[in-house]
């Protein structure tokens, strides 16, 4: 029987039984006495199991008191996706913090993740090395930027930031309340209620070049607008959808595409000849573009004809370079 095995039989014996001698568990499970110490202490101190000794009772029972703000639980055999990648991504990012005032409080995070980890039978290190997580076009924030729009967030308070435009190359001041952060395809975005423009607006994190905290209020938007506005369209750019792009992939790429989530209200049908259409709402066609025109010559645009065009016509304009670089 392997330890993982042990773990959960001493689990199941102990909610089973109101209290369970020493010998029962020693005979259940065929072991030392030394061997169920040691089970037992690690339950007690990496599971966070409220195992203890009724000596009236004489044996082992549920009850103890449970550290603050951690659950017993014993999670299962081996992990979902969700719950490895949650479990990966939450150790990655506390390996990454420099040290400073969180110090002490992430340690026993960090130790909690590994002895869930753990509980796989495998240690944590062999699981790190075997499972990676890669991040790609990830762009750093200025730390202090980043701070100080997470205490404007936070405290409700407005904030003066310089945002860097790429597209014009310059710099705009703004005065904006901030509303919610945004982790997006391993990046940093705000979403805001623009001072300037008056209106919603999403920005991204690094291309904030300054920051200020503001003595004056956050104007607050409620939750269900945030969402109509920002979330109801595709990808990061904000805006109430203004179209449904319709796209056919081929039967090859359609394999791939009938799987994927490219929105929370795309629709999508299998065509008699395999292959695949998708539809999705879009407010900012500028990531739809660039998600459609990855898959080359696998995809094409019925709808919208403004989508098709801009498309057919970026399509076009890498043709040309590759013919003028001959």
């Amino acid at each position: 029987m392997s330890r993982t095995e042990r773990l959960y039989k001493i689990d199941q014996l102990l909610r089973r039984r109101r209290v369970v001698p020493l010998e029962v568990f020693l005979d259940e499970l065929s072991i030392s006495r030394a061997t169920f110490k040691r089970d037992l202490e690690y339950m007690r101190d990496r599971l966070n199991a409220p195992i203890v000794w009724d000596r009236e009772a004489g044996g082992y029972r549920l009850g103890g008191a449970v550290s603050p703000g951690l659950d017993y639980t014993l999670p299962g055999l081996w992990f979902s996706a969700e719950e490895l990648y949650a479990l990966l991504v939450s150790q990655k990012l506390l390996s990454d913090l420099e040290p400073g005032i969180l110090a002490t409080h992430v340690a026993p995070l960090q130790e909690r993740i590994v002895s869930l980890l753990e509980i796989s039978g495998k240690s944590s290190d062999e699981i790190m090395r075997r499972v990676r997580l890669l991040s790609m076009a990830r762009r750093s924030v200025a730390p202090r930027c980043f701070a100080l729009v997470a205490r404007a967030l936070m405290e409700r308070q407005r904030a003066e930031v310089d945002v860097y435009s790429r597209a014009r190359d310059c710099v705009d001041v703004r005065i904006i309340s901030p509303q919610r952060l945004i982790h997006y395809r391993d990046n940093w975005y705000l979403d805001a209620w623009c001072h300037w423009r008056n209106g919603l607006r999403t920005f991204a994190l690094d291309t904030v070049q300054r920051a200020k905290l503001l003595d004056q209020p956050a104007v607050e938007v409620e939750e269900c607008v945030l969402d109509e506005h920002l979330a109801s369209a595709y990808g990061i750019f904000a805006g109430k959808p203004k179209a449904r792009a319709v796209l056919r992939f081929s039967p090859e790429r359609a394999r791939w595409v009938r799987e994927e989530r490219w929105h929370k209200d795309q629709t999508g049908e299998t065509l008699p000849d395999g292959s695949y259409r998708l539809t999705v709402p879009y407010a900012d066609e500028r990531e739809l573009v660039m998600d459609i025109l990855r898959h080359g010559r696998h995809v094409l645009v019925e709808k919208p004809a403004s989508l098709r065009r801009r498309v057919a016509e970026e399509a076009a304009a890498v043709a040309q370079r590759y013919a003028a670089s001959r």
